[in-house]
């Protein structure tokens, strides 16, 4: 006498649903039916149903599991694949846990990476600055990126910049000129200028290409600065 669906599914620790989804996937074998009509499931489906339920606990998938067939009661591949898989996950679990560790202990911002958030900290940026800084930082390697958040770490609301930031739009060229001199006596300004002697070597190891992150630039500078501030850029780097 066999096992009816439902006590199949009370001995392997699973539900109906499940019994029946086994079966509409074809990962279970229909089994015989009994005079009455009734399924009547035996020791391999038993057997079959618990390894389908231990596999999928251990992570495999029901997809993956079907791929294997019936007949490989010790998936060595697929195991390994899988233990593969998870020791990646943890990885990346254990960094996100160090990041997430680091925003908290230093209340940093969570829209740089945790180590440039840090660098910056203290930096005062404008709200323009800030938001150029966080484009950067999907822009550039991390190597530039760290290299650049370095020449922030030190910086200060000079007077030349408090001028910049204040520039309007129409400004006339006596004042604009002035600002561009300002700015480019500024301490930060010689940092910058000792990290990236070329300024378009921010950009040489982009990992998305030199031009791409020189027209995502543009665009945010044009969308973060007015008129007069970008005329300013020009004078103070020409």
């Amino acid at each position: 006498m066999g096992w009816s669906t439902s006590q199949l599914a009370d001995l392997a620790g699973t539900t109906l649903r499940t019994i029946r989804h086994y079966h509409d996937v074809g990962l279970l074998a229909e089994p015989e039916r009994r005079a009455n009509g009734y399924k009547s499931y035996g020791v391999d489906h038993l057997v079959r149903v618990l390894r389908i339920k231990r596999l999928n606990d251990l992570g495999l998938s029901l997809a993956q599991i079907a791929e294997l067939g019936d007949g490989d009661e010790h998936p060595r591949e697929a195991l390994h694949e899988l233990d593969a898989e998870l020791a990646a996950q943890i990885e990346r679990l254990q960094q996100i846990r160090a990041d997430l560790a680091l925003v908290l202990r230093q209340e940093t911002p969570t829209d740089l990476p945790p180590d440039v958030a840090a660098m910056i900290a203290e930096a005062n940026l404008s709200p323009q600055d800030r938001s150029f800084t966080v484009v950067l930082a999907q822009l550039l390697s991390p190597d530039t990126l760290a290299k650049y958040a370095g020449t922030l770490k030190d910086y200060s609301r000079d007077p030349a910049v408090v001028a910049f930031d204040n520039l309007p739009e129409d400004a006339d060229e006596e004042t604009r000129q002035r600002v561009a001199d300002g700015m480019r006596e500024m301490p930060y300004m010689a940092e910058m200028r000792a990290a990236f002697p070329d300024p378009a070597g921010l950009y040489s190891d982009a990992p998305r290409g030199v031009e791409h992150a020189r027209r995502t630039v543009i665009k945010v500078m044009v969308e973060l600065y007015n008129k007069a501030q970008l005329d300013v850029l020009v004078r103070m780097n020409g």
